[in-house]
């Protein structure tokens, strides 16, 4: 199975502990442009609205259904709040990821979504954005 990340559980980001999937190299995308929110300012929420925002810069993982489910586990995926995990198809960013890429593009991978109703009103959102870098992940205390 293959897991598209782009925030906290990339490489290198403040959950990345919980994701025990094997990194494919290089960076990816996605094919269809998402609207990715910094919900107050550092969350990242990525809104299953294919067709605007931005093509979502991140890192492919091939994981195992117990790395799954640990990763589901932290983003509470089906619980009120939680995340949920859908398949969205992705391709290779760089020349890295073009020659370890496991097939051609586009390539579907999972993804953790959010509701648009996470971005509460009044609150301080970033966004649209198309990467959510470790400068993001600093402003949010962990």
């Amino acid at each position: 199975m293959l897991l598209f990340v782009y925030g906290s559980l990339k490489e290198g980001f403040p959950n990345f502990h919980v994701n025990r999937g094997r990194r494919v190299p290089g960076a990816f995308r996605t094919v269809q442009r998402y609207p990715l929110f910094l919900a107050d300012g550092a969350l990242p929420c990525l809104l299953p609205q294919p067709g605007s925002g931005h093509h979502i810069l991140g890192q492919l993982f091939e994981v195992q259904a117990g790395q799954l489910a640990a990763m589901d586990a932290l983003e509470r995926v089906g619980e009120p709040g939680g995340y949920d995990r859908l398949t969205i198809d992705v391709e290779p960013a760089d020349d890295e990821a073009r020659s370890a890429a496991p097939a051609a593009a586009p390539i579907a991978a999972f993804v953790y979504v959010q509701h648009e109703a996470r971005l509460r009103p009044g609150g301080r959102h970033v966004g649209p954005v198309a990467e959510y870098t470790l400068e993001h992940a600093k402003a949010l205390r962990w």
